[in-house]
């Protein structure tokens, strides 16, 4: 890497990392159903041409605790997904910047970089995004009064496949894949999901299908994780945003987890753009809408 793009990045990470006030290991010691880390699978953080951070290749997951102001804070926190595929994370546009919003709005926010699905370093890539996402809640939750969030108050927030993340926690919560002594519930409270990926039998956004579940992954896995399969009366209330002439990753998507929830009788809203196509993050610039303002009034009328 030239010096003038290593002088690029670390600015640019001093920017987004300065609010936050720590960076903290999802597990303690081996993780459990990872292989030994190939001495050729490194993570890498890099600017992309547009000027965000993205994320490849995590082998040790995290989340970045960004807490929100003691004088305006709400009890209320947010685990925020980056999406890119299950290849790489958005870590910038859809991480770090989010968190910030959320901050000003007196919600604490956990940027989660979680491990992309690799046969190199999971005994199975499959479930492995899953039982990071139950481990970053068992963390959260267990450990509410350090960060000052009530434990009835803690949702998931995910773009692109990194919706399709949050909303396989929001279906699966149940199923354990983690080791979870104080029987914590791992049920979020709400679910946010923007852009998102969300069937694998219906709209189907084909990389990110392959990079979770191989080539040719048997039915049974294609409706597991097809999130408007697994809805129930019990799942968690859900906002979702998506622009109707994205070409990546069809709006239909979040109409079928929509009418899915509204089926099951749980509490749901939708903002659809007419344009702004896939992975805009915050801003849309096709409209003066901004989602993230609808987000807000909707977790205020929801009591979060």
């Amino acid at each position: 890497m030239a010096k003038s793009s290593i002088l690029i990045l670390l600015l640019f990470m001093a920017i987004n990392y300065s609010n936050a006030q720590e960076i903290v290991p999802l597990y303690s010691g081996e993780i459990p159903g990872a292989k030994t880390t190939p001495a050729d699978y490194v993570e890498n953080t890099e600017v992309r041409s547009n000027g965000t951070l993205s994320v490849t290749k995590v082998s040790v997951p995290t989340f970045t605790v960004f807490e929100a102001p003691k004088n305006i804070a709400t009890g209320t926190a947010v685990i925020i997904c980056p999406g890119g595929g299950y290849s790489g994370l958005a870590f910038s546009h859809e991480g770090t910047d989010v968190a910030k919003r959320f901050n000003a709005i007196g919600i604490t926010a956990f940027v989660l970089k979680y491990r992309l699905p690799s046969d190199a370093i999971m005994v199975d890539k499959t479930y492995g995004p899953l039982q990071d996402a139950q481990q970053a809640i068992y963390l959260i939750r267990k450990n509410a009064k350090k960060y000052h969030v009530k434990t009835n108050k803690i949702g998931i927030l995910g773009f692109s496949a990194g919706g399709h993340f949050a909303s396989t926690l929001i279906t699966h919560y149940n199923d354990l894949k983690i080791t979870d002594p104080e029987k914590i519930d791992l049920k979020p409270n709400f679910g946010a999901l923007i852009y998102p990926v969300i069937s694998f039998e219906q709209s189907v956004h084909t990389g990110t299908m392959k990079n979770l579940l191989g080539p040719n992954p048997p039915d049974s896995l294609k409706h597991y994780f097809s999130a408007n399969k697994n809805v129930t009366k019990k799942t968690p209330l859900t906002f979702l945003v998506h622009a109707k002439d994205d070409q990546t990753v069809p709006y239909e998507n979040s109409i079928l987890m929509h009418e899915a929830l509204k089926k099951h009788g749980v509490d749901t809203d939708i903002y659809l753009y007419e344009k702004g196509g896939h992975g805009f993050g915050l801003i849309n610039k096709t409209s003066d809408v901004d989602w993230f303002n609808l987000l807000a009034d909707w977790l205020k009328k929801e009591k979060f």
